[in-house]
């Protein structure tokens, strides 16, 4: 939790969160992936000042525990003075003990926030879903959390100005906004709408555009005639240059190529012939891809 001090910003972890992506199509399949069509609502989850403490956090965890399906599961939430936002303990359940930094006695708005990550933990918990090292598994929980409907909330919590600062979760801004967009995408959801801060705004339209780029890369159709360009150059000498997504590799014993590039929209790698325009379609996700190979 950044609170007044330096906010991280751009992508600096952007390859573990389309890591993060992938798994959870993966894990969870096109089918459950559909079930989170629709965010968290801002009504469910608001929080007033005059609301009591601890019985407006139990309901704000309710609602997410409802979010994410986990009717089973229990939370109880406290408070104590800690480095971190919260802290959830993974046992067995179904009672799971969230600790919530005391910050949030007087920052009531931003609950659900830190809720909606600690939630998400029991969820990967119960999937059996998790990363190696802290970093890469807090990464995929605010990935996850966002990506499942839950984590414009976190976008939201970030508010920076010439004289203060918070933002809340592993990713930066930007990133937040990367996945959310990759989600708006998907569901055809507008998040915007909900942001009270003009912050979340901003980092959620650069997101956008980085995310459009990704449905921009040769050998997709929609790449541009600089990227076409490049492409063809590489085809020719059977390498990509450094920077490119895309790898070639020989087709057998046929004499030919194959190109393998990353899904758009899960960035799960698809392999297809060198034969010029085709439709490929991602075993995954289901999305269907113009192709100029």
């Amino acid at each position: 939790m950044a609170n007044d001090g330096p906010v991280e910003h751009g992508y600096p972890h952007l390859e573990t969160v389309r890591d993060s992506i992938t798994a959870l199509w993966k894990r969870l399949s096109y089918d459950t992936v559909q079930t989170f069509a629709t965010s968290v609502a801002p009504a469910d989850v608001a929080f007033c000042d005059t609301d009591d403490l601890y019985l407006g956090a139990q309901r704000v965890a309710r609602e997410l525990v409802r979010h994410y399906r986990l009717p089973d599961a229990r939370l109880i939430v406290g408070f104590r003075e800690m480095t971190h936002a919260a802290n959830v303990e993974l046992a067995a359940g179904p009672e799971y003990f969230v600790e919530l930094n005391d910050r949030f006695r007087t920052h009531r708005r931003d609950i659900g926030a830190a809720l909606a990550h600690e939630v998400m933990h029991v969820y990967l918990h119960r999937l059996g879903l998790s990363f190696p090292g802290l970093r890469e598994n807090e990464i995929l929980t605010d990935t996850a959390t966002t990506y499942l409907g839950a984590g414009w909330l976190l976008l939201d919590a970030y508010r920076e100005d010439s004289a203060s600062s918070q933002k809340l979760g592993y990713l930066t801004p930007e990133e937040f906004g990367y996945v959310l967009a990759k989600r708006a995408l998907v569901f055809g959801e507008d998040p915007s709408v909900w942001f009270t801060s003009p912050q979340a705004y901003t980092a959620y339209v650069k997101g956008m555009a980085r995310a459009r780029e990704d449905e921009q890369q040769p050998p997709l159709t929609a790449a541009g005639w600089a990227g076409r360009r490049r492409y063809a150059r590489d085809r020719r000498a059977h390498a990509p240059h450094p920077d490119a997504r895309y790898a070639f590799t020989p087709d057998g014993g046929a004499g030919g190529l194959r190109v393998s590039f990353p899904c758009p929209t899960c960035h799960q790698r698809i392999r297809v012939p060198v034969k010029g325009r085709m439709r490929a379609r991602c075993a995954v996700c289901r999305t269907v891809l113009e192709c100029d190979t």
